[in-house]
């Protein structure tokens, strides 16, 4: 029987912390006999401590004033964007300063998962929080995009809302959703409207102005994070680790390096990434001799960062490597891309084309063989939820395969003078066109935004290309199990942008 172990999690709000408090963690999972700590999707610190040193770990870390969380996630980190800033976008009015405000305003721990984004920049995903505020072109103003919880659905806050009253309109909105979770979580039919109407009703002065120019998502481009970069007179340090492990040793000699020459701070990443800024040019030797004694390599290829999985999940880091390893020998342009592997339901996380785990789905029909499904947004920006799935029972021999197709399908477009992306997701060659004939309607799940186009049918459930929504009989969402009744006719599918 192995020995009992447990996760220790800390948040880093907005992904920052100081070197002086990184070393106090790193000197707590030290003593504890800690070898290893992980960066999380929301930017927040992991590791596993032995049940008989976790004692003496909670001691040393209440010592030190950090709030933990033991095998548990409550609290979710507060996401931002400010690792962006100089070193891959100049905001306008987006500053440390307004980040560090907002940020010190919480004077409580969310409950919901809460991102503070730049509207400039793709580095930082968009809506993968609960409560997404994204920074408009007006000073101090920002959108709020709400999902909610365990939920694809979002809901556009009919106002913008200023920088100081973020927090306190994050408590208000939480309590009312918690307060009624019938309506609100795990309920992909929730009415937003209905929100906004019981947080106004439960009181609070908030300063709003109206919505006058809507959200223009950017489109996506995965910066190069890592290595030693320039910008100004100054570089800045990207740091990724294949294993995502980063050795104990090694963090507490970045912290010395930092404190021996005056940086104040470390930046995370939802890549389970590494940033340092503000390095002296005439500094980089003491850099690169910590990196040289713990045989850091920074120089990881392209297609290998662009990838996301789960929080301390073996299985999806394994079938990453494995498919990064068969896109290299096949020489893949993956620009402009990045891929999710899901191994559970409901993981909110960001990806243009998305490998989900379909193994539960096998289990209750009595199948052994592990099967995936491949799904990827209709714009390919990763910030959309608006998800197409492209083939389904998927073995995993064939998923590289697949993968290969979809990217090659993905450049056919961009290269192609029509863009329009209704002709290219089937294997088969595509039906001879009808001249001035009329496109089919399209059918969307009210619950999970799941497309059903009758061009291409459903193959999970058997449905040949060409038959029309009207005709099945018995349908059900292949993506949530909703039935047909769920779906509404659409003209262009509901997009987040």
């Amino acid at each position: 029987m192995p020995p009992k172990t447990h996760i220790i999690k800390i948040n880093l709000p907005g992904g920052i912390v100081s070197a002086g408090d990184l070393l106090a963690i790193l000197d707590a999972a030290e003593n504890a006999d800690v070898e290893h700590i992980q960066f999380g999707n929301r930017q927040q610190i992991l590791f596993t401590v032995a049940d008989e040193k976790k004692r003496s770990l909670q001691q040393q870390l209440a010592s030190a004033d950090i709030i933990y969380e033991l095998s548990a996630d409550g609290n979710p980190n507060i996401v931002s964007s400010y690792v962006t800033e100089d070193v891959f976008e100049h905001a306008n009015w987006l500053r440390e300063g307004v980040y560090k405000d907002i940020l010190d305003l919480f004077d409580y721990r969310p409950q919901l998962k809460i991102n503070l984004i730049d509207n400039n920049q793709t580095f930082i995903p968009f809506f993968s929080g609960n409560l997404n505020f994204i920074a408009s072109d007006t000073n101090n103003y920002w959108y709020l995009y709400v999902r909610f919880p365990k939920t694809n659905s979002l809901y556009c806050w009919p106002s913008l809302v200023y920088s100081e009253d973020i927090p306190s309109l994050s408590s208000a909105i939480e309590r009312v959703i918690f307060a009624h979770q019938h309506k609100f979580y795990d309920q992909p039919s929730a009415d937003g409207a209905l929100l906004y109407g019981l947080v106004s009703a439960a009181g609070g002065s908030f300063v709003l102005q109206p919505i006058t120019v809507p959200l223009k998502v950017p489109a996506f481009t995965l910066p190069y994070y890592e290595g030693f970069n320039r910008y100004g007179n100054k570089l800045w340090l990207g740091i990724y680790r294949r294993d995502e492990l980063f050795s104990v040793a090694f963090l507490k000699d970045l912290c010395k390096v930092c404190l021996k020459t005056r940086i104040g701070q470390l930046y995370t990443t939802p890549w389970k990434s590494l940033i340092i800024k503000g390095i002296e040019l005439g500094d980089r030797g003491l850099w690169d001799t910590a990196l040289c004694k713990h045989r850091i390599n920074v120089r990881h290829a392209a297609n290998e960062l662009n990838w996301q999985v789960e929080d301390l999940c073996e299985q999806g880091l394994a079938l990453k490597h494995e498919l990064v390893r068969q896109f290299n020998e096949e020489d893949v342009r993956t620009y402009h891309l990045c891929f999710a592997i899901k191994t559970q339901p409901k993981t909110g996380l960001f990806g243009s084309i998305v490998i989900r785990s379909q193994q539960h789905n096998a289990n209750q029909i009595g199948l052994r063989e592990e099967q995936f499904e491949i799904l990827h947004t209709r714009d390919f920006n990763p910030n959309s939820k608006d998800f197409i799935s492209f083939r389904q029972k998927v073995s995993r021999e064939s998923l590289s395969w697949y993968l290969i197709q979809l990217c090659n399908q993905f450049y056919e477009l961009q290269a192609g003078d029509d863009l329009g992306l209704g002709t290219f997701y089937a294997e088969e060659p595509a039906a001879e066109p009808v001249e001035n004939s009329i496109a089919p309607t399209l059918y969307q799940c009210t619950r999970c935004l799941t497309i059903y186009d009758q061009t291409y049918g459903d193959e999970l459930n058997e449905v040949a290309p060409g038959t029309s929504f009207e005709d099945i009989v018995n349908y059900c969402c292949p993506t949530c199990e909703a039935p047909k009744e769920a779906f509404t006719s659409v003209a262009t599918p509901n997009l987040v942008a």
